[in-house]
């Protein structure tokens, strides 16, 4: 039984208490050195880092656009730096999924906090000192599983690369290893599953116990899990961060959604009807790192569309939980005929339909309203009636009718990071 950590357990006035005292401490090294910031909520009329506390309703959101306007502006790096140029030992860059990418960067101090944040959630996913770790991510701008690399080097487990290698060499690398431990996106898992069942390489005698999944909401879509599960025979634990933010999350053995870590992150939901914000309920999540002081965020609107609910947990935890992960994006929800429609909905119903390898979502406007497709890639040998199953599971689950077209197998895109299987086309181009 995983030992949980005395934060993961806090009652609610030690909780807010903590987090008050680390911000009071965050904000005055931020207002004395921090131009961003410093510019940011002094025109909001905060100067010190008690109003920052004591007004914190009227503290004002911090959003991407911002930030890279600001780098822009500002280049390279912008003005969001806490310390001289010097203090800094790690750049690292946004994804770039939804824009230009953000050029981070890290102290050692909060390098050594992303350690610490990982050390939480390989406690979660079972992890120790004797596993051999498995990472399968190219190791390039991108912060992906940097810091992961990081953290199990600090809790003293075996850290193997991946880097550089296809997935073919990948899965004879983990075997031949002995990794007990993969870490990737879930799209990349679904990829290594797919090519080890293509080789006819059984997993189920390899040593893989668990993968920690992380980029994207897969891990925690049902359907998904359990096909990555089947595929690996392992156990799958999800991941939540942002390369802005930090590492924030990790599902526990509930397998019902993810908890957030609340000593070192403030999280918010904000409504996207009212704008109202609130610590529970369905909108975005904002969040507010309390220890990455040189490269800080406060109130950050991370786009993420949570249900966020408090209280105790079958696993004992305390701390505010994500039901169901994330459930997408605020710029990828799409209205069909009135049924707000989001496409890790979609991944969820997809991915139980036996035979289906896999797919991608066009959406386009036609007569002012949002229509979908839904291009999907059977596996070889499966094709009859493959279409019509995923028409109507779509329309039994959602309420939504989706127009449904096969494509020839293997002719879809394989991700090794992100998927990007939402696409919005336009109908007028070839």
């Amino acid at each position: 039984m995983t030992t949980l950590d005395r934060t993961e357990t806090w009652p609610e006035t030690e909780r807010r208490e903590a987090q008050r005292s680390r911000l009071l401490d965050m904000g005055g090294e931020i207002l004395r050195g921090n131009a961003f910031y410093r510019r940011k909520l002094g025109d909001a009329g905060i100067r010190d880092a008690r109003a920052l506390v004591d007004g914190w309703g009227s503290v004002p959101f911090t959003t991407k656009a911002e930030l890279s306007a600001d780098q822009d502006t500002h280049p390279p790096y912008g003005t969001d730096l806490t310390y001289p140029l010097e203090r800094y030992v790690r750049l690292h860059q946004t994804s770039g999924t939804t824009g230009r990418p953000l050029r981070v960067l890290d102290t050692a101090e909060s390098w050594a906090w992303w350690r610490g944040l990982w050390a939480l959630i390989y406690g979660a996913a079972g992890v120790t000192a004797a596993d051999r770790v498995f990472f399968a991510f190219s190791f390039g701008p991108f912060i992906g599983f940097w810091a992961a690399f990081a953290g199990a080097e600090g809790i003293g487990a075996l850290c193997i690369s991946g880097a550089a290698q296809t997935t073919t060499e990948r899965l004879a690398n983990i075997v031949a290893a002995k990794a007990t431990v993969l870490l990737c996106t879930p799209t990349y898992a679904l990829r290594l599953a797919e090519t080890a069942r293509a080789e006819g390489l059984d997993l189920a005698h390899s040593d893989l116990r668990v993968a920690v999944l992380a980029g994207e909401p897969g891990a925690s879509v049902p359907a998904t899990r359990e096909r990555i599960e089947a595929g690996l025979h392992l156990r799958v634990v999800d991941h939540t961060g942002a390369s802005e933010v930090g590492a924030t999350g990790y599902s526990c053995d509930a397998r019902d959604g993810v908890h957030l870590i609340e000593r070192e992150f403030i999280a918010e939901i904000r409504d996207e009807r009212t704008g109202e914000v609130g610590e529970e309920g369905q909108g975005e999540l904002v969040i507010t790192n309390l220890g990455r002081w040189g490269w800080p965020v406060i109130r950050y609107r991370t786009g993420d569309l949570v249900h966020a609910k408090r209280e105790r947990c079958a696993c004992g935890r305390t701390s505010l939980k994500l039901i169901g992960g994330i459930a997408g994006r605020a710029d990828d929800m799409v209205i069909v005929r009135g049924v707000n429609v989001y496409p890790a909905a979609i991944e969820n119903v997809v991915r139980a339909i036996r035979g289906v390898a896999e797919y991608r979502l066009e959406a386009h406007e036609e007569r002012g309203m949002t229509e979908l497709r839904l291009v999907v890639e059977p596996e070889p040998g499966i094709a009859d009636g493959i279409g019509e199953r995923v028409g109507d599971a779509l329309h039994q689950a959602l309420g939504i009718r989706c127009a449904v077209t096969l494509a020839a197998p293997g002719s879809l895109p394989r991700f090794e990071m992100k998927g990007q299987r939402f696409v919005r086309v336009d109908p007028r181009q070839p």
